[in-house]
């Protein structure tokens, strides 16, 4: 009888896994639908809500967007589908979530979901101010837009039957770790203390949200920060380790916050706020890539992979691998479209009955 290791048969399932993205690998409870996926957050899930403004934070330009579906750079900082997009397949509803602010948007998109998302956001207002970006409450106010765009369609009691029973996904707090505390709010806070902060928040957000309809709620932790190739360049020493202060605060923040929606959860019983935790399924990617089909953790497909990210990632930069499969990283700062299929059928298969 012939006999494989247990890495080779974690390469073969995470492999199948992969090439089974568009099956239903998802089944949802009899007598539960989910006819939409709303999206607030950062550059993991912004379809492109970014392109128009005037910042740095945007990706609709070459290399980003290179397996993406004819090449197109859609403002998605990846090289092709974000998680929002795997999300919104898995469950049936469509193959790509877009932004609410791309203009080729058709009415009938709106019932089936958009995404709010910003890159460079976060829950601390300085994080969306620094870059010029749509910042939570901002996304809020398109999210009331849409809900009025909604009623005007299919009224009232529809649009609430709609609210009440899509997935809605909270993607932020990397921005705020990584960049407004470390280089601002440091002076002013030990991390505990941001981070009850950060927590408090994110709380009056999603209380927010919970007053427009939404019922079902994924908040998704902050992932290991440290590991990123961005943070290693700058502060992992000679040899580019994981910053290990990044990864602690990292932890320390997914722990308030999942605290914090346990508390929303016995106070607003009618809803779910489930806390998603993508820090250990991305460290432990990053740790074992070979176990997941991948070769190269530490470093970005786009240029030299150190630091390139946005800006620097550009289509004149001569060193950009030419197979981002094999690649947890596209840029330093965000994983490949592999990489977040693989994230995105863990998290569906671990929490669907958490927040359905």
């Amino acid at each position: 009888m012939l006999s494989y290791s247990s890495s080779v048969i974690q390469f073969f399932v995470s492999v199948f896994i992969s090439l089974c993205i568009t099956e239903a690998l998802v089944k949802l409870p009899e007598n539960l639908t989910v006819p939409a996926v709303i999206v607030f957050g950062d550059s993991i899930v912004d379809a492109g809500n970014n392109n128009n403004l005037v910042t740095v934070a945007k990706s609709n330009y070459p290399p980003y967007g290179r397996d993406f579906s004819g090449g197109i750079s859609t403002g998605r900082f990846s090289n092709g589908k974000i998680p929002s997009d795997f999300i919104a397949e898995l469950l049936g509803i469509k193959k790509l979530l877009p932004a609410y602010l791309d203009p080729s948007l058709q009415p009938s998109d709106l019932l089936t979901g958009v995404s709010f998302a910003s890159g460079a956001s976060g829950y601390d207002p300085l994080t969306s101010k620094i870059p010029s970006v749509f910042s939570l409450s901002d996304q809020l106010e398109m999210f009331k837009e849409y809900t009025g765009k909604l009623k005007a369609m299919v009224g009232e009691e529809r649009t609430n039957t709609i609210l009440s029973e899509s997935l809605f996904l909270v993607v932020q707090s990397s921005n705020d770790i990584a960049s407004t505390y470390f280089a601002i709010r440091k002076k002013q806070y030990d991390f505990a203390s941001y981070a009850d902060i950060l927590v408090t928040w994110a709380s009056s957000f999603l209380k927010e949200l919970y007053g427009l309809g939404a019922r079902r709620i994924a908040v998704f932790g902050a992932p290991p920060l440290g590991c990123l190739p961005s943070q290693r360049s700058l502060a992992g020493g000679i040899q580019r380790e994981c910053a290990e202060n990044l990864n602690e605060a990292a932890k320390l923040f997914n722990t308030q916050l999942s605290s914090g929606l346990d508390s929303l959860n016995t106070n607003f019983p009618l809803a779910k706020f489930v806390y998603i935790d993508i820090y250990d399924p991305l460290l432990d990617i990053i740790q074992n890539p070979q176990k997941s089909g991948f070769e190269v953790a530490s470093k970005g497909c786009c240029g030299t992979g150190t630091i390139e990210s946005v800006l620097l990632c550009n289509r004149f930069n001569p060193f950009t691998c030419k197979d981002a499969t094999n690649y947890v990283f596209w840029d330093s700062y965000h994983p490949t479209e592999k990489v977040y299929k693989v994230l995105s059928v863990g998290v569906m298969q671990k929490y669907v009955g958490s927040f359905l």
